[in-house]
């Protein structure tokens, strides 16, 4: 029974939303909604199951909260997946449809760029609902700028770790070519570090790696590759029971959203004197731009607070070493305090 469902025990409101005309099959998940709107992207995947898509919303809604939280937003968490080939559909009426499916929640969520989702795609959604950022109206791909956040993050932990922010000779793998792995990749590149890049798509591998004379790395190999800083920028879960014993690094510092597997992987690394910085604070620009556009503001001014994410996880860090605990534990009680004492809306599964 879906009402009896424990995944959906701390939830506000899941909603599916199917259109025959177009095939849309999208879930939308309002996390909490106590600081303000639920703001998150969508997301498209060709996933295995509709278990599967379901899973990941939740998990990604859940911390889309405590993101906004961390990054000190007015805003809550929620998250969107479309199932689904990306290449294989209609875009344009399809995301037509899923944005009338947005206007539905009348405003509980705005919706942005995501996975296989991009600022063409938020247009045609603005078509039906104003309940969406990240338009070419508004301040455009938050992908750099969630790199500059990750950069600045990674920098931070490098303070921690080896006592400078400096690149400079540092080697650094990054997991993902993507929009925002390439971005970080050409800032630590600018910052002095020796990169290795991986990604399933051997062309934009082959590319980068012309473009920049930089090594590269088999995606079945990349948990093994002796580095500094593994920096994964794609899918989550790619740090677990079977990736971590293969881990040759000093830290974990990625884009990637849900990096880790489960929670206690994080207490796993600590014990490996491996740093983790939790994902959700260190790639927290992408959400400071899109609630920039939504709240107004300029691209300038979330470059500003993209850098100023080093600052604060550095904060986490040290309070983590005060308390002898995780970073992520510590990000986590800095989260709750934020939105402690609100007053949460019912919840609603529809």
């Amino acid at each position: 029974m879906v009402f009896d469902s424990s995944d959906h025990s701390d939830h506000e409101q899941v909603s599916y939303f199917t259109d025959p005309e177009t095939g849309l099959q999208a879930i939308v998940a309002i996390h909490d909604t106590t600081l303000g709107p639920s703001l998150g992207g969508t997301r498209m995947l060709d996933y295995a199951s509709e278990d599967a898509a379901l899973e990941d919303v939740l998990r990604l809604s859940h911390a889309m909260t405590y993101k906004a939280a961390a990054a000190d937003l007015p805003l809550g968490g929620g998250k969107a997946v479309i199932l689904g080939d990306p290449d294989e559909i209609d875009r344009e009426s399809l995301f037509e449809a899923y944005g009338r499916a947005v206007d539905c929640l009348a405003g509980r969520y705005i919706t942005s760029v995501d996975v296989n989702s991009g600022v063409e795609d938020m247009d045609v959604i603005a078509r039906e609902t104003d309940h969406v950022v990240g338009t070419s109206d508004g301040l455009g791909d938050p992908s750099p700028i969630t790199a500059h956040g990750v950069f600045h993050g990674v920098r931070a932990c490098a303070e921690s770790v080896y006592g400078t922010r400096s690149m400079d000779g540092r080697d650094v793998v990054i997991q993902g070519l993507g929009k925002v792995g390439r971005s970080l990749a050409e800032e630590l590149l600018a910052d002095g570090a020796s990169v290795t890049v991986s990604d399933v798509n051997d062309d934009a591998v082959e590319a980068f790696a012309e473009e920049y004379d930089v090594e590269t790395v088999e995606p079945e190999s990349v948990y093994g590759q002796s580095c500094d800083v593994f920096a994964p920028c794609a899918v989550g879960g790619v740090v677990n029971d079977e990736t971590i014993p293969q881990l040759d690094c000093d830290i974990v510092a990625g884009g990637a959203n849900n990096i880790l597997a489960e929670r206690r992987h994080a207490a796993v690394l600590r014990e490996q004197d491996i740093l983790y910085a939790p994902d959700y604070v260190i790639n927290g620009a992408g959400l400071i731009t899109v609630a920039k556009e939504y709240l107004g503001g300029t691209r300038e001014e979330a470059y500003e607070e993209a850098a100023a994410l080093g600052d604060r996880l550095l904060e986490m860090i040290e309070l983590a070493d005060e308390r002898d605990t995780t970073v992520l534990d510590a990000a986590d009680a800095y989260a709750k305090n934020r939105i402690e004492g609100g007053e949460r809306t019912p919840t609603i599964l529809s």
